[in-house]
């Protein structure tokens, strides 16, 4: 509903989500009644499945598709795109594919280019290792190499079809990205997260310039990638930047950051990463959080306007545990593994209150037992 009225009555065109970019750019195609393509697997099959493969963002991707169909000019349509950085097999698969169709000769070298990322394609997170050894070291010279090429004929590909060259030139992007991503990932701190939340952001404003000087995008992902992360432990103590931040530093008072909280219920998360989807009860949130304060309210759901109101403000400024569940939640050490210390209205310009929320239903074969049989256009 938030969605229909931000693209129906208020302009929005983009809507742009936590997940990767060639998965995303499936479902695009979809709500943007533009010719499938072949690809090597469907959208959103890797884990975790179940965070935008359910029944809420098929029914978001369907209500963009009947919007889309009564809007003449393709330009003015609203579409669905993704930010990440993981699914680095589609992302080379398809700027091979754009430039077998377009350039031949450059598709042959850009081969040659990725060669040196086949052997991590379908894990790159071994890769960092594999880069101490010396074969390796230039692949990131290789694959900005492949990026550089494909941005000098910008013009000659985007004469062609601007849509499909605003596609490749994300995935090469995302490549470059990438391979650097999992190359400082093996060393772990601050690095590797950082470069992927500038490249959330940097993809973001790629398609802000794409979609022209009235574009209006609304962002779905974690609050810990929404909420400005200088208002947090993230910012404070691990030295950490995020999409928010990035996007107040950018684009001021025109960026609205809102969070959401739920003091019980249920959710849908795994175990560990790559472990099965589950069911899990939210434990009830502790004394002293933003999310205990909200509760006591007595009032289930509502939203506070943190930008206008001082007095609120003032309020909830001093520094509170507030909760993070994402994919993974361990309830048995949630004080230690989910909660951190933040300044609420520092971090957020509005915040939604649900008291108590209900798992989402995943789509798909591999959760039967749990969901909806798998529908268009996912299985695409």
């Amino acid at each position: 509903m938030r969605n229909r009225r931000l693209i129906e009555r208020h302009g929005f065109t983009i809507v742009a989500v936590e997940a990767d970019w060639p998965d995303a750019a499936a479902i695009n195609r979809f709500v943007a009644h533009e010719a499938t393509r072949e690809v090597a697997e469907p959208a959103f099959t890797r884990f975790p499945t179940w965070m935008w493969r359910n029944t809420v963002i098929d029914g978001l991707v369907h209500r963009l598709g009947r919007h889309n169909a009564r809007i003449a000019d393709p330009a003015h349509r609203a579409g669905f795109y993704g930010l990440d950085i993981s699914n680095l097999r589609a992302s080379i698969a398809a700027v091979l594919g754009y430039l077998d169709e377009v350039d031949p000769e450059a598709a042959r070298v850009a081969r040659e280019r990725y060669g040196c990322l086949t052997p991590w394609q379908s894990d790159p997170a071994t890769y960092g290792r594999a880069v101490l050894t010396e074969g390796y070291r230039r692949c990131e010279e290789k694959v900005v190499a492949q990026l550089r090429a494909l941005l000098e004929k910008r013009l000659d590909y985007e004469a062609r079809d601007g849509a499909s060259f605003l596609d490749a030139a994300q995935n090469a992007r995302l490549v470059a990205s990438a391979e650097r991503y999992y190359r400082v990932m093996y060393y772990g701190g601050a690095e590797s997260w950082n470069l992927r939340e500038t490249h959330m952001f940097e993809t973001l404003e790629h398609l802000m310039q794409a979609r022209g000087p009235e574009a209006k995008a609304v962002v779905w992902a974690h609050n810990s990638h929404i909420g400005d992360a200088r208002a947090t432990e993230m910012g404070a103590v691990r030295g950490e930047l995020n999409l928010g931040q990035l996007c107040r530093e950018r684009w001021g008072d025109e960026a609205a950051l809102i969070g959401f909280g739920t003091h019980a219920g249920t959710v849908a998360a795994a175990s560990g990463w790559g472990c099965a989807m589950e069911v899990k009860t939210v434990r009830p949130s502790r004394e002293g959080s933003y999310e205990r304060i909200c509760h006591d309210s007595g009032v289930r759901r509502f939203l506070l306007d943190l930008s206008r109101d001082r007095s609120l403000r003032d309020a909830l400024a001093p520094v509170r545990l507030e909760r993070f569940i994402g994919v993974i939640y361990w309830p048995e050490t949630e004080l230690m593994s989910h909660y951190a210390d933040a300044s609420l209205p520092r971090q957020f310009d509005a915040w939604m209150w649900f008291d108590e929320t209900e798992a989402l239903t995943p789509l798909g074969p591999e959760h039967a037992h749990a969901g909806a049989p798998d529908t268009c256009p996912f299985g695409l």
